[in-house]
């Protein structure tokens, strides 16, 4: 059994940073790839950042590019989103999710936490 867990998501001003953390406790072999996946209201679930289960692998979106970092540390199995520079879009409901191939489609990652929300004013 596969359990997911986010924190530290909060409120913050624009330009500031948050740092997520993402535990993925429990084993399955079709894990591949942790994700981060935010979703704003009235929006869909969109992929922000991947990383492999070894770490050696990552991916970003183009809007986040340059702002924010998804890193592994494998001694505790928790995904870290060092979040900086943010803007008032970025703001919304965070997911950590763990899925068997690299995608940015939903319907791939198996494990979902409940979020973490982020939130960004001016």
């Amino acid at each position: 059994q596969v359990h997911v867990t986010e924190s530290g998501g909060g409120s913050v001003q624009v330009g500031g940073s948050l740092r997520l953390a993402c535990v993925v406790s429990g084993y399955s072999p079709s894990i591949g790839y942790m994700g981060w996946f935010r979703q704003a209201p009235g929006k869909e679930r969109e992929g922000v950042a991947l990383i492999s289960s070894g770490g050696g692998h990552t991916w970003r979106a183009g809007s986040v590019e340059g702002r924010f970092t998804i890193s592994l540390d494998e001694s505790d199995d928790t995904v870290y989103l060092q979040m900086n520079s943010l803007k008032p879009e970025d703001g919304g409901m965070y997911y950590c999710a763990a899925g068997r191939r690299f995608s940015v489609e939903v319907a791939d990652f198996d494990f979902w936490g409940q979020g973490t929300q982020v939130i960004v004013s001016s």
